[in-house]
């Protein structure tokens, strides 16, 4: 997507990594944000290299890192209880950026099938000691060869998003399930925090969507908004790490009210730090 024309919305700093300076263009069409400069493919590895980046690691060296698995293991029950409710009858379920495999690793527990996509070595390595298998691309799957297909937190790193959600569409079978988890702009989070959110994460996060964003995309390929579900932990997560970009301290209990007004906000206002959308074939 190109951002001639767009109007500019936000300039921000990859606080993580490499300090530069990106800017968020508004597309008012799709009602989303996109990353420019997006960072050519052969220089987006570096951009990763961030001890922030805690989903490709098992470590729990820190309070936060300990808190952050305890959060994990409720949410990898949720997770399952969701494609459980979904797809009743267990099948085939494949993860994109599936880390260090333990969404996989739980759905195979309860009797899945699972299969996995992770461009990190390193990730990939823990995932497979704990016995999940991969493949290096999704083009090696056949048509309509899955009953369930995640992508937590996973689509906004899509270099390619047109390429992506028609690959998404060719994969899943007909009665299939499609769960997609990202972080959303319009929260109160977002705004509290500006240029100092954490979910803006440039430049790997490409794109910065909303809710009518997600409709509008999977429409184009004749896929419809079963239903959108709250991440309500993730408000809690983001300011944390906000507020460390934006004071260079961890705030914990700054960063609980925060996450708590944020979550108290989107009560009425339906607009959560990250949603869950679930979308089925028409």
């Amino acid at each position: 997507m190109d951002v001639l024309n767009k109007k500019h919305f936000l300039t921000v700093k990859d606080h993580s990594v490499s300090k530069e300076i990106f800017d968020l263009y508004y597309d008012e069409e799709l009602d989303m944000l996109i990353t420019s400069p997006q960072p050519e493919l052969h220089n987006l590895g570096k951009y990763y290299e961030s001890e922030d980046y805690i989903s490709h690691t098992d470590n729990k060296r820190s309070l936060f890192e300990k808190a952050y698995h305890f959060v994990k293991n409720i949410a990898l029950q949720n997770k399952l209880n969701l494609i459980n409710a979904e797809q009743p009858q267990k099948g085939k379920i494949l993860d994109i950026g599936a880390g260090t495999g333990d969404f996989l690793l739980t759905a195979k527990n309860n009797g899945w099938e699972t299969i996995g996509v992770e461009p990190s070595e390193r990730a990939k390595n823990i995932a497979q000691q704990k016995g999940i298998s991969f493949v290096e691309e999704t083009s090696s799957l056949e048509n309509n060869s899955l009953d369930v297909i995640t992508m937590w937190h996973v689509l906004e790193h899509v270099p390619d998003l047109g390429l992506q959600i028609q690959e998404l569409k060719r994969l899943l079978k007909p009665t299939g399930t499609l769960i997609i988890a990202v972080p959303n702009f319009k929260s109160f989070d977002a705004n509290h925090y500006q240029t100092f959110w954490a979910a803006y994460d440039v430049p790997i996060h490409f794109w910065h969507f909303s809710k009518k964003s997600i409709q509008l995309l999977f429409e184009k390929v004749d896929m419809k908004l079963d239903k959108i579900l709250p991440m309500k932990f993730d408000s809690f997560y983001v300011s944390l790490l906000s507020e460390k970009y934006k004071t260079g301290k961890m705030n914990y209990i700054k960063a609980f009210f925060i996450g708590l007004k944020s979550n108290l906000t989107a009560n009425k206002t339906n607009e959560f730090s990250s949603h869950i959308y679930v979308l089925k074939n028409k």
